[in-house]
């Protein structure tokens, strides 16, 4: 089996810049709600419900448009290819923030979180497109938590600059300069991005093995594997399995014909939209208010959202290093119960003591938010986001992924659009509609999703119906034989002499 290089995790590394940019991007109309300053220059009253609607449009909107940004991508990766695909979502991404920072009008302000969370929607889906990609399979849960780990980032950093900026004299400058600082993580991958290397998936289904030859000898070159057999392994399975995959149509509409594919389609639909469906950006979103509707005054709440982020990060390193060993399907197993739990507590803690004067009430709902997020950055966030990268054949893995994330900002519309209203209207009792979800997404996880831990990608039809032409040998440097008559041995030590003639060819 190919192992994890220094150089894989330098290429993910820089492509996670892209997942700090959707984490700091998404997260930083969340600190400019927090500051007086913004309700000042948009003449709002911070305390009525048409400003809650306004928030509400804005939020649902970036999310509107984040969908489509997603769903966009499924075509724009195939054209022209991962990295550039890449290049041209994180140029956009300057632009929109730029006009976003730069916003005088509250039209102007929706418009421009729209125009950003079109760009954002698709460095979201492009960055574990191209991890997945790139990543061998025994490594791939750490590699894509790395994903993750850039969105809690993001959001950390964000948050922290969003504290900070607080106690600038200028009030325009409290919440401007956030906005701003969104287009500096896309401008260094615009530059960096001639520096690494195609997907070798994408240019096998584009006919240029020899690339994807030389990329995945360069991504996977193991020292104690001298001729690179477990590179030359899984290279040879990539180029059978797309081979095979030619034959079929890749429409969005074929996902849901061909019955393996839709099956993927729905799964990851609904554990993404389950994700949401937890409540994680109907709170976090408005975390300042919900502070505040505890009786957190001043610069508190923003203090706290930064530890907040901070904590939901952390445990993201985690979840990344325990998921390839335990598995996705038992983390969702665990998290979503556990997160039931949490805003059970919280609902009724809430309903007790909030705007009352009893500290150690509201203290107690405060770590029930903290103990909620650390419950959700283990056991689900992370899993949700490498299960939706991995599962898909090559062929379709782009428009995928584009499902898998459309449905997540469907989710973010669904509970963001609602959610100021909501908390100021009906408070604790809103805590209730994702505790109802929480049960459903359990029951259908537990009977409906299978674990795809340690698998190859290529590999991932077995669990869904479909034909694998070829399977990696268990030692990861030989190929043996699948579901189709190929002019291979089944035999393990002749598909070893296979890999080695093809070696010795190139």
């Amino acid at each position: 089996m190919a192992r994890l290089t220094a150089y894989s995790i330098w290429i993910v590394a820089f492509c996670c810049l892209g997942s700090w940019t959707y984490g700091f991007s998404f997260a930083v109309f969340v600190t400019s709600i927090g500051r007086p300053g913004f309700y000042v220059y948009f003449d709002l009253d911070p305390t009525s419900s048409y400003t809650a609607s306004i928030l509400g449009a804005i939020n649902s909107l970036f999310a509107f448009g984040a969908a489509v940004g997603a769903v966009s991508q499924g075509w724009t990766s195939n054209w022209l290819g991962r990295k550039w695909s890449l290049f041209l979502a994180s140029l956009l991404c300057v632009i929109g923030g730029a006009l976003t920072a730069g916003s005088v009008s509250i039209p102007m302000i929706i418009i421009c979180r729209f125009i950003q969370g079109l760009e954002l929607g698709q460095v979201i889906c492009l960055t574990p497109l191209y991890v997945s990609e790139v990543s061998p399979p025994k490594s791939r849960g750490i590699l894509l938590g790395m994903f993750t780990i850039g969105i809690g980032i993001g959001y950390s950093v964000c948050a922290w600059i969003g504290f900070a900026t607080y106690y600038a004299k200028d009030e325009t400058v409290q919440w401007r300069t956030p906005l701003a600082l969104a287009c500096f993580t896309p401008s260094i991958i615009c530059a960096g991005v001639f520096f690494i290397l195609e997907s070798p998936r994408w240019l096998v289904y584009e006919h240029r093995k020899d690339e994807a030859w030389t990329i995945t000898q360069r991504l996977h070159h193991d020292s104690t594997d001298a001729a690179d057999l477990a590179a030359h392994a899984e290279y040879l399975q990539v180029v059978e399995q797309v081979e095979y995959e030619r034959q079929f149509k890749t429409t969005y509409l074929e996902m849901f014909r061909n019955p393996a594919w839709r099956k993927r389609s729905l799964l990851v639909m609904f554990l993404l939209f389950a994700g949401q469906s937890t409540g994680v950006l109907g709170i976090g979103n408005y975390i300042v208010i919900v502070y505040q509707n505890l009786g957190l005054t001043g610069s508190m709440p923003l203090l706290l959202n930064a530890v907040y982020t901070c904590t939901g990060t952390s445990v993201t390193v985690l979840s990344s290093f325990i998921m390839d060993k335990v598995g996705r399907r038992r983390l969702f197993l665990i998290g979503f119960p556990l997160t039931t739990l949490a805003l059970l507590t919280e609902a009724l803690l809430t309903r007790q003591y909030a705007k009352s004067d009893n500290k150690a009430g509201n203290a107690a709902a405060v770590f029930f938010l903290f103990f909620y997020i650390v419950v959700y950055d283990i056991f689900i966030d992370p899993p949700s986001f490498v299960y939706a990268a991995e599962i898909w054949p090559t062929a379709i893995r782009p428009k995928g992924i584009a499902l898998a994330f459309a449905a997540y900002f469907v989710g973010a519309i669904t509970y963001t659009t609602p959610a100021a209203v909501a908390f100021k209207n009906i408070g604790w009792k809103f805590y209730l509609v994702w505790i109802g979800c929480n049960v459903v997404s359990t029951i259908v996880i537990y009977f409906y999703l299978p674990e795809s831990k340690g698998r190859s990608m290529e590999e991932m039809g077995d669990l869904f119906g479909d034909v694998v032409v070829v399977h990696l040998a268990q030692d990861g440097k030989g190929l043996v034989k699948g579901d189709l008559d190929l002019p291979v041995s089944v035999s393990e030590k002749e598909a070893v002499i296979m890999v080695e003639n093809h070696a010795a060819e190139v």
